[in-house]
C-alpha cells in the first residue's frame, strides 16, 4: 500500500498514529512502532510511504508495518520555502479530507507533491494552484463568480490562476499581500462548501516568507 502522510500523533514513546491518504482506502489513520533512532523523519508531512496495513477487526485503527519511504522529496526538504508550502499543503488536506474516499484525490495529490519537488524556482503561487485544484478535485469546481464573495478586489489574479496552465499561473506578478489575501479567501471558499471553517495555522507562515516579494 501507498500513502501520503498528512499528520501524525505521537502515542506514548514508541508509537506514533499516522494519519494518511491512500488510493485504496482514502484518508485513514494508522499507528505504528516508533522504536529506531531517527525513524521519525519517515513521518514527515507530505511524505511517501510504501506500508503494509493490517487490518484490526476490534478497532478502525489498522497498524501499519515495513515502512520505507518511495521518495527522498529532497527538493522539499532543503528548500525552507518549499517545506513551508508543504507544511500548508498537509495541513489543508488534513483538515478538509474527511474519512473515506474520494476518487481521483490521491493520485492528484501525488503528483502535486512530486511536482513541487522538482521545481526549481517561480513557486511562489504555488499553493493558490493547489487550493484551486483541491476544490476542483472536491467536486466544487468553481468560477470566478463564485470566487468573487471570498477574493473581493483580487477577483482579476485569481481569473488568472483559474484561465491560464499550470507554467503560466507560476508566473502570474502579484505582492505577497495580494497573495496571501487569496490564499485566506480560497481557504475560506473551501471551507463554506465544506460545511466547517478550516483553521489553518500554517498560513500567516507563507504570508511572512512570501511577504517582501
Amino acid at each position: 500500500m501507498e500513502l501520503i502522510v498528512l499528520n501524525t500523533t505521537k502515542t506514548g514513546d514508541s508509537s506514533l498514529v499516522v494519519h494518511a491518504l491512500s488510493r485504496e482506502y482514502g484518508r485513514r489513520s494508522f499507528i505504528t512502532a516508533t522504536g529506531k533512532p531517527g525513524s521519525m523523519a519517515l513521518y514527515l508531512p507530505l511524505n511517501i510511504l510504501e506500508a503494509e496495513a493490517v487490518e484490526n477487526r476490534k478497532s478502525e485503527l489498522w497498524r501499519m508495518k515495513g515502512t520505507v519511504s518511495e521518495y527522498p522529496l529532497s527538493g522539499l526538504r532543503g528548500s525552507m520555502a518549499k517545506n513551508s508550502i508543504c507544511m500548508f499543503m498537509s495541513e489543508v488536506l488534513y483538515r478538509a479530507v474527511r474519512e473515506g474516499t474520494e476518487e481521483g484525490l490521491y493520485d492528484w495529490c501525488r503528483r502535486s507533491i512530486l511536482t513541487l519537488d522538482a521545481m526549481d524556482n517561480e513557486f511562489s503561487n504555488y499553493h493558490l494552484r493547489f487550493l484551486l485544484e483541491l476544490a476542483v478535485c472536491m467536486g466544487f469546481s468553481p468560477g470566478v463568480s463564485d470566487l468573487v464573495p471570498f477574493v473581493g478586489e483580487h477577483a482579476a489574479q485569481t481569473e488568472k490562476l483559474l484561465r491560464l496552465d499550470f507554467a503560466s499561473c507560476m508566473l502570474i506578478r502579484m505582492n505577497g499581500k495580494t497573495r496571501s489575501d487569496i490564499a485566506e479567501g480560497l481557504v475560506r471558499y473551501l471551507g463554506y462548501h465544506l460545511d466547517f471553517p478550516l483553521n489553518i495555522r500554517s498560513l500567516p507562515v507563507l504570508r511572512e516568507l512570501f511577504g517582501t516579494d
